[in-house]
């Protein structure tokens, strides 16, 4: 349809991040699969001519057979405030998936978490998805509804913090709460050292296969293990490999930082200055 929104996908699966793909699955996996082919060749044609997404509700227009386009809205049941507050509690205590989500990703184990706190970030259930449309197709969801879905799943692909958002939580929340946990957790973050051994560490052995990076020490000394080891038997356009590695473990150790968002100490970056521091049940009667 002229001037409406079309999918990118012009065949096959439509969603190109795993949490998008994901999100389709689930409404397969809930019987829907037959009905939700018929929406994605409305996706595709462009039948869809608007979609809004206002806090944890979908709002869109679908142009079907009649003259004037068929209203849907879509809405995803919310978490409960102490459910979120066990999701948040649970992400923050992995640094690394504190890491990938204030970085703007979304970690496989994202669901893991969702579980281990007794949510789900993805619809279980009709129950936790509530459809409507105009039009008169009482099939749940009739293919107005299933065309959104297929767009709302690119606009995930867009923005994975929309999933967020239908489950109660926007973006800028989901960002405070990590940050918020994170520097309060970082005075009591330890990491286990590891000691290489300077006869074997230029070996790549898999010695240090659980080798991690610790984010929340002092860099000064990050340079220390290099210099323990010695010059490395490598050379890079005459310069010895460990004099080229010497500035990227400050350099991670700060990138790593800021993507947590915990705060840079004093002697890091800067010196401060002087003076501180929606089931759908029924549709709409017509």
């Amino acid at each position: 349809m002229k001037g409406g929104l079309k999918t990118r996908s012009k065949r096959g699966a439509i969603g190109e991040q795993w949490w998008s793909q994901r999100f389709i699955q689930v409404l397969e996996e809930m019987g829907n699969a037959s009905r939700l082919q018929r929406g994605k060749r409305y996706a595709r044609k462009g039948q869809v001519i608007g979609i809004e997404i206002r806090g944890g509700e979908v709002q869109a227009e679908v142009q079907g057979s009649a003259a004037r386009p068929y209203r849907v809205t879509i809405r995803l049941s919310p978490l409960s405030d102490a459910g979120w507050e066990r999701v948040f509690d649970l992400m923050a205590a992995q640094a690394i998936y504190a890491a990938q989500l204030l970085a703007g990703d979304v970690p496989h184990e994202v669901e893991e978490v969702f579980s281990e706190a007794g949510m789900s970030l993805f619809p279980a259930s009709e129950k936790d998805i509530r459809t409507d449309c105009t039009c008169p197709d009482w099939e749940n969801p009739c293919k107005h509804i299933a065309a959104v879905y297929y767009l709302l799943a690119e606009r995930f692909d867009e923005d994975p913090f929309l999933i967020f958002t239908l489950r109660g939580r926007s973006r800028d929340e989901v960002m405070e709460a990590l940050r918020e946990r994170r520097a309060a957790a970082e005075p009591e973050a330890t990491v286990e050292r590891v000691s290489p051994s300077a006869d074997r560490f230029w070996e790549g052995d898999g010695t240090l296969a659980g080798f991690g990076i610790n984010i929340t020490g002092n860099v000064s000394s990050e340079g220390e293990v290099l210099k323990m080891l010695g010059d490395s038997p490598f050379t890079i356009r005459g310069e010895n490999l460990s004099a080229i590695l010497a500035p990227a473990y400050p350099a991670a150790q700060k990138y790593a930082r800021r993507i947590a968002g915990i705060p840079d100490r004093p002697g890091q970056g800067e010196e401060p200055t002087a003076g501180g521091e929606r089931g759908r049940t029924g549709k709409s009667a017509k």
